[in-house]
């Protein structure tokens, strides 16, 4: 493949990739506003993020199997349009309840692009060229980690939390328009599989029954958890806590994200000399050191300049442990790249939705809940890992 066409499937993908930040990270800084407007407890607010995360993990349960069938173009186009037009109905939505429910299908929109973004990946690439794409296209996921929660802030300048759903719409039809012109269809029709339900259930079964694959999916799953429970608390934290303004807290977020962007940048150099699996180790024994760090200074009220650098190592070690653990989970799955790519993203997002209420039930003590709620799955992400693939082998993706 010519170095331009890499890089113009490295924006696209990446860009569809970043449904899941856009849709979660843009509308954390207006959480207190959107309390305050909506009459709702931050708790309220949060499930809000519970809703999205659980149409992410279950639209990509429907898109992998259906883009197993039938190409990855159709059912993409057909999610990003819808994408565009819930992201519309998010912003005029009346109450926190039907936000909620609106931000449900907004998941399920959105989880099209990522499942099938990451079977895109898994056509084009096997070995340990597979985990230096996705270091590659995790850039473009980080940047728009840092920019979601930015413009975020910035909007509340001049406009209310309604106005971020707007730009989603926007940032939707960008997407559909860019796709429909320059990505082709990358599964062959000789490729196929059969899309009956009992067949994506069978596929889904045998996954399952996969020591190594449920393994790293777990590992990811419960690493991203412990970040998502920094998401999904830093706003009221950082802002009622330690008195951020909206603005104020999009840097810090927008920074923590850079720090994914420049480790996952390190991964992709050091893949082919380390290893995927070591790498992975490396960074999930970080995250677990950099969510203890963050548990011992919310306790023990050190201050912010105590809490950020904790903050910043969990948010970098994921730079490590997303392009790794999902390169390796999908490995030796070529032939139902869209099934393990969907039951890989659901481990990921519903444990993210299990996590989110958890982090507002703290009440006054939620600052420890935080940090709390992001130990716990953090140290069992490194336990899975050590349990379940301690002696796997996975030879397509051996650094070569």
């Amino acid at each position: 493949m010519s170095r331009l066409r890499t890089v113009r499937f490295v924006l696209i993908l990446g860009t569809l990739s970043s449904f899941a930040p856009l849709s979660i990270d843009m509308y954390l800084p207006a959480f207190p506003a959107m309390a305050d407007e909506l009459r709702a407890s931050p708790s309220d607010i949060q499930l809000t993020l519970t809703a999205v995360s659980t149409g992410l993990a279950l639209g990509q349960l429907i898109a992998g199997p259906l883009s197993d069938a039938l190409g990855r173009r159709r059912p993409l186009l057909v999610g990003l349009a819808a994408f565009t037009v819930v992201s519309l109905l998010c912003a005029a939505a009346p109450s926190v309840a039907i936000l909620a429910v609106l931000r449900l299908v907004q998941g399920l929109a959105g989880a099209v692009g990522i499942v099938i973004a990451r079977a895109v990946v898994r056509d084009l690439y096997s070995g340990a060229a597979l985990a230096r794409f996705f270091s590659l296209s995790l850039l473009v996921n980080s940047v728009a980690l840092i920019v979601g929660p930015l413009l975020g802030g910035q909007l509340l300048r001049w406009a209310s939390w309604r106005g971020v759903f707007v730009v989603l719409s926007t940032i939707g039809l960008l997407s559909l328009i860019v796709t429909v012109l320059g990505l082709p269809e990358t599964l062959p029709r000789a490729n196929r599989r059969a899309g009956s339900v009992s067949a994506s259930l069978r596929t889904l079964w045998s996954l399952l029954r996969d020591r190594l694959f449920v393994g790293y999916a777990s590992s990811l799953a419960l690493a991203f958890a412990a970040l998502f429970a920094y998401i999904s608390g830093a706003s009221f934290v950082l802002q009622d806590r330690y008195g951020l303004s909206p603005q104020g807290f999009s840097i810090v977020f927008g920074t923590s994200s850079l720090a994914i962007m420049a480790v996952s940048q390190l991964n992709t150099w050091l893949i082919g000399r380390i290893g995927p699996r070591r790498l992975l180790a490396v960074g999930l024994t970080t995250t677990v050191c950099g969510c203890l760090g963050v548990l011992a200074a919310l306790t023990t009220g050190v201050g912010l300049l105590g809490v950020l650098p904790a903050l910043f190592l969990v948010a970098g070690s994921n730079g490590l442990v997303f392009p790794n653990s999902t390169a390796l989970a999908l490995a030796d799955h070529p032939e139902t790249a869209g099934n393990a790519s969907a039951l890989l993203g659901m481990f990921q997002f519903a444990a993210s939705g299990v996590i989110a209420p958890l982090v507002g039930g703290g009440g006054a003590n939620a600052a420890t809940s935080m940090g709390l709620v992001m130990f716990l799955p953090a140290a069992a992400a490194l336990s899975v890992f050590l349990l379940l693939t301690r002696d796997s082998a996975v030879k397509s993706i051996r650094a070569e």
